[in-house]
């Protein structure tokens, strides 16, 4: 048992080092931060979290991203739990359905960049949280409603037929005596939505422009022609790290429920 313990802090210190490396670098001056070898007594200083935040306007650019991602999985969570429902419990197709779901995620997103910034930009669209939105919403809405399936199917049908000997509609049964247990299921997949459109770079770098640019594209534009603003770029990313971490623990029990419910029949 001793010696498990010791592999798994091994393991964990490993993948932690990236992190405590970066951690340290945006604890340290910028003449500090290029010297090599490092100087592992440096002295600590926050002025580079400072710099971020007056020099550049990051605050706006943290604001763009927790409201893009918020919305966005806000709309695909709304949505995709009454289309799982929908579909486990009314479709009569539902096979062919979930087949056709299923496709939307084998098509790489990569190539849906130049079409959609083409359509966006002919309805004057361009640098609006609206297509950043509405882009994000085309590969997380299949998704939710993906992973939400199997936490409504796990659900007997026996409830809903208790649900309509009481008078109860779909819609009633949907929102009285369904949603509240499946709720484990869609915390999980808002935090995983959440997190992908949080990080997501390449429909941002491509929809976005100054006034709506978001997290990941100013950390990218740190890397400047006088070379990588290491330093700021390092607090940046722990930043940008921060809210994703105080989420997860926030929601961490129905992270776990969610991650196991409707996995068993």
């Amino acid at each position: 048992m001793g010696l498990t313990y010791v592999a798994l802090t091994l393991i964990t210190l490993f993948f932690l080092l990236p992190l405590l490396w970066i951690l340290r670098t945006s604890l340290i001056t910028k003449v500090e931060a290029y010297k090599i070898p490092p100087n592992w007594m440096a002295e600590v200083t926050l002025d580079n979290y400072i710099s971020i935040f007056t020099d550049n306007p990051f605050g706006s650019y943290f604001l763009n991203s927790f409201f893009i991602a918020l919305v966005s999985t806000l709309i695909s969570v709304l949505l995709g739990a009454m289309s799982s429902y929908w579909i486990c419990r009314c479709a009569r197709h539902n096979g062919r359905l979930k087949v056709a779901i299923l496709v939307t995620q084998m098509i790489p997103p990569v190539v849906m960049i130049i079409p959609l910034s083409l359509v966006i930009k002919s309805l004057g669209l361009d640098d609006t949280y609206f297509a950043l939105i509405m882009a994000y919403l085309s590969f997380n809405l299949p998704y939710v409603i993906w992973m939400l399936l199997s936490h409504f199917e796990a659900i007997p049908r026996e409830l809903d037929d208790a649900c309509a000997v009481d008078g109860c509609t779909h819609v009633q049964a949907y929102f009285r005596v369904v949603l509240p247990l499946v709720m484990p299921g869609i915390m999980a997949t808002a935090v995983y939505s959440f997190i992908v459109c949080w990080n997501e770079f390449m429909f941002a770098l491509n929809l976005t422009g100054l006034n709506t640019r978001t997290i990941p594209v100013a950390i990218a534009s740190l890397d400047t022609q006088q070379g990588v603003m290491i330093a700021e770029l390092c607090a940046s990313t722990i930043v940008a790290i921060l809210p994703v971490i105080f989420l997860t623990v926030f929601i961490k029990k129905y992270l776990v429920q969610g991650l196991t419910f409707g996995s068993v029949k």
